[in-house]
């Protein structure tokens, strides 16, 4: 017999669907309920590499996490990660098997990709007590429901109940909830139970009267007002926008695009604030990466586009990409390649992760991802990189700075370090990933900053080279304080949702036979 499940749509992206569907997975699995994330297709710069060396999103991997499950590629079976405007790298199963454009993603190969998809699904239903899966977007993107594999499409064809969730903070979430359900189909319509409100600030009593005329009007109730709070948005997915400008202590007085003002940092265990600078490159890739920096207290992570934005950093980090030589030319465009190298020479402490990396070598010869050929790198570390067709996808573990480090690679680029120091070594100390000259350092291993002891070695080298007075404290758990945040997510469902009809609506089925609204609006 198939477990239950329930998909969570949105009114829009970023309406909180990555949360949502995290914090109803905590809910659950606090109640002994067996349950599994499920998002279709993803289209995401911030992924993740499984235990078998698939690659999936972040989101799914963070709401696997939720589940207190290994994450795997059923999970995610498709993930799209942008290369430009026009074209992303199709992930299939967690494997890459090709470029296309937008056009000829949604012109045919999508709708072939639905039998996988319902495959990946079931197999997971009859695992798992209940499935949680993830819409993309909106579910009201008629232009695409032909093709659709991910919203209406999936729920129709897996007979799931469809949850909406709106957020209020935009404004506008009565008209969004009501349009929503107006341009689908009957038979779309019929699947939608409910909405959920994310976001409200306020007395939700006042709400309350619009919450029972958006009943009358599309017969469907609401399950939750979910309130305002800072600092849920973990391992979001998206890496074409801008991040947080800043980024601080386990991300509590960050929203999804605020920012924090530096005397709301936590105070650091030394005498000073330790400021990091994140060059937002272009196509940026799991930008996450810096999420641990950003927990320790008294670390003021930042990103910036200009060379003066560096002046007064301690470390500046070079985050992964899904375009390298792209990254690079911005970098000379800006300022900031010029500014790095000044910085290197000064032995001030700058850090490149994977595409980050690339870029600080001498040469990058790439025809696969750009087929720009060889291009000249920023000469700051002794490396040369050639793209291969092939995408290394490992969950390597190694030592650095005397403490153990794990991470994962996702990238194509092949590294031959000529000299400087290993950063990364295996337990003989030979050479595993990376290199380092002076301050200046490289690794392809994304994730290394989540290991606690190699994270605080490596901010004490930082404060050193830098002369700040700054001490790491001991006690700071990055996996703790991301089950910390998890947990949040779980209490906002238990504390402000209906979770008993909610239960009801994942373990019955998909409803039938509601009342519809004919497209269009009501007479």
């Amino acid at each position: 017999m198939s477990g239950g499940g329930l998909l969570v749509a949105g009114t829009t992206s970023d309406a909180g669907k990555s949360v949502v569907t995290a914090g109803i997975c905590r809910w659950l699995v606090r109640q002994g309920v067996k349950v599994a994330p499920f998002k279709a297709q993803n289209m995401s710069l911030n992924s993740f590499v499984t235990r078998e060396g698939a690659e999936i999103g972040r989101a799914q991997a963070m709401q696997a996490q939720a589940c207190r499950v290994e994450p795997t590629a059923l999970m995610n079976p498709v993930l799209l990660k942008p290369g430009g405007e026009q074209s992303s790298q199709v992930v299939l199963m967690g494997k890459p098997v090709g470029e296309l454009s937008a056009r000829g993603y949604h012109g045919g190969r999508q709708q072939r990709l639905l039998g996988t998809v319902l495959d990946c699904l079931a197999e997971l239903r009859g695992t798992y007590d209940a499935v949680i899966c993830e819409g993309a977007g909106s579910p009201a993107e008629i232009n695409l429901r032909r093709t659709d594999i991910v919203n209406m499409g999936i729920a129709r064809n897996a007979g799931l109940p469809v949850l909406v969730v709106g957020d209020i903070d935009r404004g506008g979430v009565f008209a969004s909830f009501f349009g929503t359900v107006a341009l689908l189909s009957e038979a779309d319509q019929k699947l939608v139970a409910g909405f959920l409100v994310n976001k409200f600030r306020g007395d939700v009593s006042l709400l309350e009267p619009g919450l029972d005329m958006l009943h009358g009007l599309t017969g469907r109730r609401t399950y939750g007002v979910l309130p305002f709070r800072h600092g849920l948005g973990i391992d979001e997915e998206d890496g074409m926008g801008v991040p947080p400008r800043e980024r601080s202590r386990a991300w509590g007085n960050v929203s999804l695009r605020g920012a924090v003002r530096e005397s709301q940092v936590s105070s650091p265990v030394g005498e000073d604030v330790l400021r990091v600078a994140v060059c937002a490159v272009p196509l940026m890739s799991n930008f996450t990466d810096v999420d641990a920096l950003a927990a320790e207290p008294g670390v003021v992570v930042r990103f910036v586009d200009r060379p003066e934005e560096l002046a007064d950093a301690d470390l500046v980090v070079i985050p992964g990409t899904r375009g390298t030589v792209k990254a690079l030319e911005w970098l000379r465009e800006r300022g900031l390649a010029e500014a790095l190298v000044q910085r290197a020479n000064r032995q001030k402490p700058i850090l490149g992760i994977c595409g980050g990396f690339q870029v600080l070598g001498e040469r990058i010869e790439d025809e696969v991802e750009s087929r720009r050929g060889l291009v000249e790198g920023l000469g700051l570390l002794p490396l040369r990189v050639r793209f291969a067709r092939e995408k290394t996808l490992t969950r390597p573990v190694g030592e650095a700075l005397g403490e153990q480090v794990e991470g994962y690679e996702i990238h194509h680029g092949v590294a031959e370090v000529t000299g400087g120091e290993a950063f990364i070594s295996d337990d003989k100390g030979h050479s595993l990933d990376g290199c380092r000259v002076g301050q200046t350092w490289g690794t392809h291993w994304h994730g290394s900053l989540e290991s606690d002891g190699f994270r605080r070695a490596f901010l004490r080298e930082v404060a050193a080279a830098a002369g700040r007075r700054f001490v790491p404290a001991a006690d700071t758990s990055f996996a703790a304080l991301r089950e910390e945040q998890l947990d949040r997510l779980g209490d906002l469902i238990e504390q402000h949702a209906d979770t008993d009809a909610l239960w009801r609506l994942i373990e019955s089925g998909a409803p039938q036979g509601l009342p519809f609204i004919p497209p269009g609006a009501p007479a």
